[in-house]
């Protein structure tokens, strides 16, 4: 494990493998560089690149935080774009793949973009979030209600029948995400209102690729649509047989093909 110190002191734990260009992966929600769809990923990736995987702030090896706002998540991300050489290609997944869009719109350098799912469900035939759901994650932190946390993420704001909480309990991966809870209201907040970024998108100048599995659910199908088509020149990638958890084995083809380039293909701005 390495870290390394953020703009406002919060230290970030990240692991490095691989050589070649540089790839940052980005977690979705609850997961980690020890839980979650990466630690699968980047071994496949790191006879081609040097993969970097961390645990965004308040979850894994990271430090707590309380600063909420998306500035310090690209502020963290800028950090190890610099120990990464300077620049890299970023692939993000759910909430992760709304926090590399808006890293790529607000001129980090990226060499190229991968996004897989952005959950934008603010959309026609999506999921509008509850009212008041950023005040009531950060609510639950505060009192350290990380049960709670989850369950209303899960129900309230996902739309998973309630019925089935007391199997996510017996999830194996349950104390993890127990642990990780204090990172939900950075999500929440990265998403900015989870409605579809149509301007930001537009902006986007780097090489892009949209990616999403063909059985995902059908409040994400919006937003995938939009992103591939709003993204200039924007490349799609459907992954069969699969849904918002793809298998690392069907990603990392994809994103091997595509970020092999990256060193020399960045779009002007």
């Amino acid at each position: 494990m390495n870290t390394f110190t953020s703009r406002d002191g919060t230290k970030i734990a990240y692991d490095v493998r691989g050589s070649g260009p540089a790839v940052i992966l980005i977690d979705g929600a609850w997961c980690g560089r020890n839980m979650g769809p990466m630690p699968k990923l980047a071994p496949l990736l790191a006879p081609h690149f040097t993969v970097y995987n961390y645990d965004r702030r308040s979850r894994g090896d990271s430090d707590l935080s309380t600063d909420y706002s998306p500035d310090r998540e690209y502020e963290d991300l800028a950090a190890l774009i610099e120990i990464a050489g300077g620049s890299a290609s970023l692939y993000g997944t759910s909430s992760g793949a709304a926090l590399a869009l808006f890293a790529a719109a607000r001129g980090l350098p990226v060499d190229r973009l991968a996004i897989f799912e952005p959950p934008f469900t603010d959309v026609p035939g999506g999921k509008p979030m509850p009212r008041g759901y950023q005040a009531e994650v950060e609510r639950l932190v505060r009192e350290d209600r990380r049960s709670e946390i989850a369950r209303f993420f899960m129900v309230k704001m996902i739309g998973m029948p309630a019925i089935m909480m007391p199997m996510m309990r017996l999830n194996p991966h349950w104390k993890a995400m127990m642990h990780n809870a204090p990172s939900l209201p950075h999500d929440t907040a990265v998403m900015e209102g989870y409605g579809f970024p149509t301007e930001v998108a537009r902006s986007i100048r780097v090489p892009t690729i949209v990616m999403a599995g063909d059985k995902t659910f059908k409040q994400l199908r919006e937003p995938v649509r939009l992103a591939r088509e709003t993204i200039p020149g924007a490349r799609f990638a459907s992954l069969p047989g699969q849904s918002h958890d793809a298998a690392a084995e069907l990603v990392a083809p994809v994103l091997i093909d595509f970020f092999s380039g990256a060193a020399t293909a960045r779009a002007a701005a």
